[in-house]
């Protein structure tokens, strides 16, 4: 009796040390696309000004696996801000990204304004990434590129949240609430400084 308990005692002890390091596992980043993000309808790879791609919005939501919806959805409700940099300039972020008025539906990612203030307004509560907003957006975001802005030629490319340097893959920054995001490409001479460390969102936001 005394060897089955033990037996038994070490069973949970395994699983539950599996199901422990599983969740510290999954927790510590978002998993990859299912789809190729270079390969996107519509995907903007010149240099800015960069517009909010909507032509193709409807075909590469339904490739990124997120809905086109009639009404923002409240079951996740944030907002980020997104600071770029392109040669030592500020590039605006459009209005209107992952908006398509014409045809009546929006992304659950997207802008109203040319503030830099990204909307999460999703009908499930889920993990998202600046990568994912990007694609909503139709603009090339790797490591190395933002549109057909990159790397090489003296150019290098950092990438800052709440003012902290961001070394991975900036695709796979998970958007929380009230990030203040900064990607700028240029020369060391040319990253902003001070790198922005936060944004006064209005009131309600």
């Amino acid at each position: 009796m005394m060897l089955a308990a033990g037996a038994a005692i070490a069973a949970i002890v395994v699983v539950l040390g599996a199901f422990i390091l599983v969740g510290r596992t999954g927790s510590s980043a978002p998993p990859g696309p299912s789809y190729d993000p270079t390969s996107l309808p519509g995907l903007q790879l010149g240099g800015p000004p960069w517009q909010p791609e909507t032509t193709n919005l409807r075909a590469r939501l339904a490739l990124i696996g997120l809905p086109a919806l009639t009404a923002g959805a409240e079951a996740l409700h944030t907002h980020q801000h997104l600071d770029l940099f392109v040669d030592g300039k500020q590039v605006p972020i459009p209005a209107d990204i992952g908006i398509d008025a014409a045809q009546g539906f929006l992304a659950p990612l997207h802008t109203h304004d040319t503030s830099g203030i990204i909307h999460v307004e999703s009908p499930v509560v889920r993990t998202y990434t600046l990568g994912e907003f990007f694609d909503v957006w139709g603009l090339r975001l790797t490591a190395d590129c933002v549109g057909g802005v990159c790397t090489g030629a003296g150019r290098i490319m950092w990438v800052w949240v709440n003012a902290v340097a961001y070394s991975g893959d900036p695709r796979n920054i998970v958007l929380e609430a009230h990030q203040e995001i900064v990607i700028a490409v240029g020369s060391q001479s040319e990253m902003p400084n001070p790198v922005p460390s936060s944004y006064a969102f209005p009131a309600g936001l």
